[in-house]
C-alpha cells in the first residue's frame, strides 16, 4: 500500500475518533450543565482546554457562556481543532482514497461534513436546539463506526485506520481523566460522590458500567480503575492499547519496513507501562505524572510511526 494511501486512511479514523470524543463531552457538559445540584461546578472549561489553544484568560470568559463556547468549539474554523475543522480534514482524507473505502464508508463521511456546514447550525446552537443539533452529530459518528465495521475489508487499509482510531481514544481518554482529576489536585483522599465523576463517565459512556460494577463509596479510586485498567470497558486506556497494539503487529508483519523493529519496541514498552500498572503503582509517581508519561509517549510514537511509514521528515 501507498504511504500517501496508509496516511490517509490513519488520518481519516483519528480525525473521527477525535469527533466522537469531543461530541460526547459536549453533550454531557451540556445536559448536567442545568442539573441544579452541580450547576455551579459543571462549565465548559475541560472541553476547551483539551479542544482549543485558548488562553487561560479567554477560558475563563467564554467557560460559563454555553452559545458561545459550543459556537467556538464545534463551528468557528479560527478554532484548529474545531468539529468543522476535524471533519474537514477527514472528508479531505475520505475523498483521496475513495478507491480504498466502500461506498458506505465515503458517503456517511461526506453526510456528515455536509451537517457540521449546514448554514443554520451555528444558529440552532445558539438556543434550545442546541441539544438536537450535538444528537443528530453524535449519532452521524455512531453510524460513521457502524458502516465502517460492517463494509470495510478486513485488510491493510482496516489495520490502518484502526490504528489511528484507537491510538486517538488512548489520547483522549488520558485527557478526559487528567483534566477531571486536575480539579481535586490528583488526590486520591479528597473523595468526590458519583455525582462529580458522573461527567468524565458520561463523557466516556462508561456511568452506566460503573453502576453496575462497583458498589462501594471509594469512588476517586473506582473511576480511575475503570478509565484505566478496565479490560472490559472499550474506552479504557487498556483496553485502547491492546487494540491499537494488535493492529500495530498486523502492520509491521505485513508490510515490514526499516524500522520496524524499533517501532514495535516502542510501542510495546508504552502497551506494558499500562498493562502491568495498577493504581498501587502508580501511585509513586503520581496519577498526574503517570497520564503525562502516557500522552508524551503516544504523541512520540505517532511521530516516529509517520517518519517510518508516510515518509513523515
Amino acid at each position: 500500500m501507498l504511504s500517501r494511501i496508509a496516511d490517509s486512511l490513519f488520518w481519516l479514523h483519528r480525525y473521527m475518533e477525535r469527533a466522537d470524543g469531543m461530541l460526547r463531552l459536549l453533550k454531557t457538559s451540556y445536559i448536567l450543565s442545568f442539573d441544579k445540584v452541580q450547576t455551579n461546578s459543571i462549565t465548559w472549561e475541560p472541553a476547551l482546554k483539551i479542544f482549543t489553544s485558548l488562553s487561560p484568560q479567554e477560558i475563563e470568559v467564554l467557560k460559563k457562556n454555553d452559545t458561545a463556547a459550543l459556537q467556538y468549539i464545534l463551528t468557528d474554523t479560527d478554532n484548529f481543532n474545531s468539529l468543522k475543522v476535524i471533519v474537514t480534514r477527514a472528508r479531505e482524507n475520505a475523498r483521496g482514497v475513495q478507491d480504498q473505502i466502500t461506498k458506505e464508508v465515503w458517503e456517511q463521511v461526506n453526510h456528515f461534513y455536509h451537517l457540521i456546514n449546514h448554514p443554520a447550525l451555528p444558529e440552532k446552537l445558539s438556543g434550545p436546539d442546541a441539544i438536537v443539533v450535538i444528537d443528530a452529530l453524535i449519532h452521524s459518528c455512531d453510524q460513521f463506526c457502524g458502516i465502517t465495521d460492517s463494509t470495510m475489508p478486513r485488510g491493510q487499509g482496516w489495520n490502518y485506520m484502526n490504528l489511528g482510531k484507537f491510538t486517538e481514544r488512548c489520547l483522549l481518554t488520558a485527557e478526559f481523566t487528567s483534566a477531571f482529576y486536575k480539579k481535586i489536585d490528583f488526590d486520591f483522599t479528597n473523595e468526590q460522590d458519583i455525582l462529580y465523576w458522573r461527567s468524565l463517565l458520561l463523557a466516556l459512556s462508561g456511568y452506566e458500567l460503573h453502576l453496575k460494577n462497583y458498589s462501594n463509596q471509594n469512588h476517586n479510586y473506582n473511576v480511575a480503575q475503570q478509565v484505566l485498567f478496565d479490560r472490559n470497558f472499550p474506552r479504557s486506556l487498556y483496553y485502547a492499547f491492546e487494540r491499537a497494539h494488535r493492529y500495530l503487529l498486523e502492520i509491521t508483519a505485513t508490510n515490514p519496513v526499516e524500522g520496524t523493529a524499533k517501532l514495535d519496541r516502542a510501542f510495546g514498552r508504552l502497551h506494558s507501562y499500562v498493562k502491568f500498572s495498577d493504581l498501587a503503582i502508580i501511585g509513586d509517581p503520581g496519577l498526574e505524572k503517570y497520564l503525562l508519561i502516557i500522552r508524551k509517549e503516544l504523541n512520540d510514537f505517532g511521530k516516529l510511526f509517520g517518519q517510518i511509514y508516510f515518509s513523515y521528515s
